[in-house]
């Protein structure tokens, strides 16, 4: 059993966890796509991924800031629009937007939503919450930037908002981050899942933990965290 509870999470995803952008396997599945994200529905999983702002505010789901390691060219997300982005492919497939994961998972399993900011952050807000108008499934909007919760918690009370930390945010940075964010939930790296500071948090909010990679990461860290984001060899046996 857990050292400690959170009140109950309407994002948990269960046993199965959340795929880490989606069930990949840097080949035929690739990160943030259409089919690695029908991957982990087939296997019950909930889904976390990474979510970009285009020039023309379109909300596209995207890790890097850039299209090199996944496409091969140098078009930065953020310079450009959803139309010059759409030659590009991830998986032979175009680069999916926001609204096409949505329809394709159709409230079938949660969402943690990752938003990348940049220095258009008062664009990202406006922009993610239109992406979301209608979408009756469970999610969660969570962000590095403490900016982003903070503003959904002023603008769209109802959206389930997270801050994500880092292993690397010392003790005043993550006590100013708590504070701006005011989140709901956590999402934590696992080295510093075990922390006191993690156990206390938990009382308050769920937490979930990233990214796990192999069994002994699962072991370590499942006992610290209400849901775990695996991928490889992180992912929970059935």
């Amino acid at each position: 059993m857990p050292s400690s509870r959170s009140a109950p999470d309407p994002l948990d995803p269960g046993p199965a966890g959340f795929g880490h952008r989606g069930l990949h396997d840097g080949a035929t599945f690739i990160e943030n796509s259409l089919v690695a994200f029908a991957a982990a529905l087939e296997r019950g999983a909930g889904i976390e991924c990474d979510l970009r702002l285009t020039a023309d505010d379109q909300v596209i789901v995207f890790h890097d800031a850039d299209a090199l390691r996944l496409c091969g060219s140098h078009a930065v997300i953020a310079r450009s629009t959803l139309a010059e982005l759409g030659s590009f492919t991830v998986g032979n497939r175009p680069i999916p937007t926001l609204g096409q994961l949505l329809e394709l998972v159709d409230g079938r399993v949660p969402l943690l939503l990752e938003a990348k900011v940049d220095e258009r952050f008062w664009r990202f807000g406006p922009a993610l919450l239109a992406a979301l108008e209608g979408y009756a499934g469970a999610f969660g909007v969570m962000s590095f930037d403490p900016r982003l919760p903070r503003w959904f918690k002023t603008n769209a009370p109802h959206i389930r908002r997270g801050l994500v930390i880092s292993d690397k945010l010392s003790r005043p940075k993550r006590w100013w981050a708590m504070m701006l964010a005011d989140p709901q939930f956590l999402s934590v790296h696992r080295a510093v899942i075990d922390q006191p500071w993690v156990a206390r948090a938990r009382r308050r909010m769920p937490v979930t933990c990233w990214t796990i990679r192999t069994a002994a990461e699962r072991a370590a860290a499942e006992f610290h965290a209400d849901a775990l984001i695996w991928e490889a060899d992180g992912r929970p046996r059935r």
